[in-house]
């Protein structure tokens, strides 16, 4: 079953977060999204994200890194064939 992010309560966290965010609906809306989902990842948690280097991967790993608070750490843990495999971890 697929639901809104509205429709799910504030209260829930997550252990880990798999994703190949859907870079193409643009920067806002993906920066939107990360900033909805990313911030639900419990302590020690984990997030993984495939994205394509030629997609934004970089500027992308560059803008967590950012506007991320500093309990979180963005990685790049993988490179193939074009994909980057970002980390994001939650302290």
């Amino acid at each position: 079953m697929a639901v809104l992010a509205a429709d799910v309560p504030a209260s829930i966290g997550f252990r880990t977060i798999w994703s190949n965010p859907p870079i193409r609906v643009g920067k806002d809306e993906l920066h939107g999204l990360m900033q909805t989902w990313l911030p639900r990842l419990e302590s020690e948690a984990d997030a993984w994200l495939v994205v394509q280097r030629n997609l934004g991967s970089d500027s992308l790993q560059r803008w967590l890194a950012d506007e991320l608070p500093d309990t979180f750490e963005t990685t790049r843990e993988a490179i193939s064939k074009g994909f980057r495999v970002l980390q994001v971890h939650r302290d």
